[in-house]
């Protein structure tokens, strides 16, 4: 089964890192493809960069609005497309 690969940025170590800093890396691994990860300050959660989150939250809020006005899960999950156990989800589950 073929899996299409995910794109990934490589950057030359060359031009990003000063020289001291390289040749210390340089002890550990040489000529292989490394991951640096973000610092916990710097990661954002899904969504938070393109707005996908924010449209998600709204969406969940006038879900758990209108099935307090009265609307049914089943209704719900019709207006929406989703499934009933997705829309107990969003209408059980408190917003933090």
């Amino acid at each position: 089964m073929n899996k299409e690969r995910a794109k990934v940025k490589y950057m030359n170590a060359n031009k990003v890192l000063p020289g001291k800093l390289l040749m210390e890396i340089q002890k550990y691994v040489q000529g292989e493809t490394i991951y640096i990860p973000k610092t916990e300050t710097q990661y954002q959660k899904w969504g938070t960069s393109s707005g996908g989150r924010q449209l998600l939250d709204l969406r969940n809020a006038t879900i758990r609005n209108s099935f307090i006005s009265g609307s049914s899960i089943q209704q719900l999950a019709e207006e929406y497309h989703l499934s009933t156990e997705t829309i107990k989800k969003i209408v059980y589950t408190s917003k933090k």
